[in-house]
């Protein structure tokens, strides 16, 4: 059974539906009754793990890989990392709600095998404030595994492009304070990738889409650390039957695994060690 979070926002509320199945991803999240994931109207990579990902809200890519299937380090073609990493799809094992009267959210650890032989640890904490209604994650990788690895993570937050008008526009301070159209790029889909670090405040970048028809003219305001989440990556698709935009802070560039590691951008996680990352999104 999914784990249902809520919340209020202005003049509304909402709620999060937590997918068990897939490390406490996000399943839906409905504003005022709408939900704003894409659902089924998402194209198909031949992975259904990655299929049932994407028709979410929220899903994750990591925590050793990103993007499309790549050769295991030192491997050659005998095993690769998967389409977007090892954790999508990843039974939660171990679940904590707050006593009443505590903070709303859902803290979860998950055991993930990766590609490369190893076991890295994923625990997770979903908060909603209470004064904003903004919706707070908390990851920590850490490495109980018996070998290094580097860590790779990027989030998918995906919406359905039927709920975005012609006045929709995606803004931010990593885009030097132009607003972009939603439908950036040429042709049915487009993708792009920017440092977002360089204009954070206080480590913290931030970008907004909006506003939405269906949600009487509010956006959706995502911040992310940039201290682990230096890049966004934004994709959208509107290509026969898919209808979807996705917001995607991101550790690393658009390389490929090998131009990283020699640029030095691929540094390892020893046994033990722990990292951490953090977003927030809201309604407003």
């Amino acid at each position: 059974m999914p784990i249902t979070i809520s919340g209020g926002v202005r003049d509304g509320d909402f709620q999060i539906l937590l997918d068990r199945q897939s490390a406490l991803d996000i399943g839906a999240f409905a504003v005022d009754g709408v939900d704003i994931s894409p659902g089924i109207a998402v194209p198909s990579d031949g992975d259904k793990r990655i299929d049932h990902a994407l028709q979410g809200f929220f899903f994750t890519c990591g925590p050793d890989h990103i993007r499309h299937p790549e050769p295991v380090d030192g491997d050659g073609d005998v095993r690769m990392f998967p389409l977007h990493g090892s954790l999508c799809g990843t039974p939660v094992g171990r679940t904590e709600m707050p006593a009443a009267g505590e903070w709303p959210g859902c803290f979860a650890e998950t055991e993930v095998r990766l590609a490369s032989g190893g076991v890295a640890r994923v625990s997770r904490r979903w908060t909603v404030s209470a004064d904003t209604a903004e919706v707070m994650l908390s990851d920590r990788i850490t490495n109980t595994g018996d070998a290094p690895f580097a860590p790779m993570l990027m989030y998918h937050i995906n919406i359905g492009g039927w709920l975005l008008g012609d006045g929709t526009h995606i803004t931010g301070a990593m885009f030097g304070g132009e607003p972009r159209p939603w439908r950036f790029g040429e042709g049915e889909s487009a993708h792009f990738c920017v440092p977002a670090a360089p204009a954070a405040e206080d480590g913290w970048a931030q970008v907004a889409l909006g506003p939405f028809d269906a949600l009487s003219d509010r956006s959706l305001i995502v911040r992310f650390s940039t201290a682990r989440l230096p890049f966004l990556q934004m994709w959208r698709c509107q290509r026969g039957s898919a209808d979807v935009i996705s917001i995607e802070p991101v550790s690393h560039r658009i390389a490929k695994r090998t131009e990283l590691a020699a640029a030095g951008e691929m540094p390892m996680l020893q046994p033990g060690e722990a990292i951490d990352y953090a977003l927030a999104f809201q309604i407003r």
